[in-house]
């Protein structure tokens, strides 16, 4: 058996050290996705009958993650109901909240004494799969001030790239570029790590964007910034096309469940107090959840993947195709969603 003072259990533990603080980005007001976001933050919404934004910490304290700061503006109780300090989760949690409109940049200014050593800045509208200790990795190997996850997607054109040279470093920002003006395919996908002195340029309890002054600002000063190409899943979920895709993607298999606690039938995932029907059909297609005290009937047939929350009636005959449907609705009899 090894020593624990072996060189590689040095180097975990050094990474352990680093993986203890996060700053999630939460105070955007998610008006793509209204009207869900009247009532309720983007990063608290439902995703398989959990908060979107719990997927994200339970995967941050898989990866040895134990203390996360919320940056907060659109409706802030809401972050404190749903997390409190975090001991449900496994982390500490703190909250910082803006009483204006900071911007991503002004955000992080804000919260510049939660910075100790090299930190995770992650935006709280996106759902991924990060290798921390692979991006860690990156970033000390290219001594980065900033460090930017990058996605590879199919259409370039959609978004503005980062491109990058040989060693990683990032050489240029592209904003939408036509297909003549294309050399990478790679994207911001919302993820960071800082070293405190990338701060000082961002004005403080100022409106400031990280995208669009402080990565600009930074290379136009020869400030070392690198680009890390994530390959794990990644989805934004700011429409309600990618909030439904978020749903059928989990329930497909693309990126893992919390199926704690749940009751599996067949291709149905049954909560606590959860009530199916022995003549409830299903094509085979992905799996459906039902949510706690919700209650399928008879005859019903699913399609797909599908997500019932809380207290949901599914009545006689109704068929439903990759749907999901939030506490306490009703789907009537022969109804089609």
């Amino acid at each position: 058996m090894r020593s624990l003072k072996t060189p590689e259990r040095a180097g975990f533990a050094i990474l352990c050290r680093f993986l203890m603080r996060a700053l999630i980005l939460t105070g955007g007001l998610g008006t793509r996705l209204r009207p869900l976001t009247l009532t309720l933050p983007k990063p608290i919404l439902p995703v398989v009958n959990r908060p979107f934004l719990e997927h994200q910490l339970l995967d941050l304290r898989r990866q040895g993650v134990r203390e996360v700061l919320l940056a907060t503006g659109y409706k802030p109780a809401a972050f404190a109901r749903a997390f409190g300090n975090g001991a449900r989760l496994g982390l500490k949690l703190r909250y910082a909240h803006e009483t204006r409109p900071l911007g991503t940049g002004g955000a992080v200014r804000q919260a510049l004494t939660f910075f100790k050593g090299t930190t995770l800045v992650l935006n709280g509208d996106v759902l991924q799969r990060l290798d921390l200790a692979s991006f860690r990795r990156a970033h000390a190997s290219l001594r980065a001030e900033v460090s930017i996850a990058l996605t590879r997607v199919a259409d370039p054109t959609q978004f503005g790239l980062v491109e990058t040279d040989r060693k990683g470093l990032v050489k240029r920002f592209l904003e939408k570029p036509s297909v003549e003006e294309l050399t990478c395919d790679t994207i911001n996908a919302g993820a960071y790590l800082f070293e405190p002195s990338a701060l000082d340029l961002i004005p403080p309890g100022v409106l400031y964007s990280l995208e669009r002054g402080l990565f600009p600002e930074l290379l136009k000063r020869g400030r070392r910034m690198a680009g890390w190409v994530s390959h794990g899943y990644w989805l934004d979920i700011g429409t309600h096309d990618k909030y439904l895709q978020a749903h059928v993607d989990g329930l497909g298999g693309a990126w893992p469940l919390p199926l704690g606690g749940l009751r599996r039938r067949g291709p149905f995932l049954l909560d606590r107090g959860a009530k199916l029907s022995p003549r409830a059909v299903h094509d085979g297609r992905g799996q459906v959840l039902l949510g706690r005290g919700a209650a399928v009937a008879a005859g019903a047939r699913f399609s797909g993947a599908g997500c019932l929350g809380a207290g949901v009636r599914v009545a006689e005959g109704a068929v439903l195709n990759d749907c999901v449907v939030l506490d306490a609705a009703r789907i009537g009899a022969e109804a089609r969603l």
